[in-house]
C-alpha cells in the first residue's frame, strides 16, 4: 500500500509535551561559490501517539493532515533508540 506522503528521517530534540515530539531535520548542501558543506537544521513538531519516544531516538516522520497548530507530521518508525534507552523509559 504505497503512498506518496513526504517521509523525512530526524533526531527527536523535545518530548516534554503530550503526545508531541520536537524533530530536528538536518540537511547538507554544498554551499554555490565556496563549494563548502553546510548543514541547516529545521525543527517540526510530530505527533507521537505512545507517547514514548526518548530523547536522540532517530524517527521517520510522515507527511499528514493538520493535527494541531503547528503538528503536520505523524512518528511512523523509531529508527534507532539512543544508547541505554528503551522504548518505554521515563519521560522527564
Amino acid at each position: 500500500m504505497a503512498n506518496n506522503r513526504r517521509r523525512l528521517v530526524g533526531r527527536v530534540i523535545s518530548n516534554k509535551m503530550q503526545k508531541t515530539v520536537t524533530v530536528a531535520i538536518e540537511r547538507r548542501t554544498l554551499h554555490p561559490i565556496y563549494k563548502k558543506v553546510v548543514k541547516s537544521t529545521k525543527k517540526v513538531m510530530a505527533h507521537d501517539e505512545t507517547d514514548q519516544v526518548p530523547v536522540g531516538a532517530i524517527v521517520r516522520i510522515v507527511e499528514s493532515r493538520p493535527l494541531s497548530r503547528h503538528k503536520r507530521w505523524v512518528v511512523e518508525e523509531v529508527v534507532q533508540l539512543p544508547e541505554g534507552e528503551t522504548m518505554g523509559s521515563d519521560k522527564k
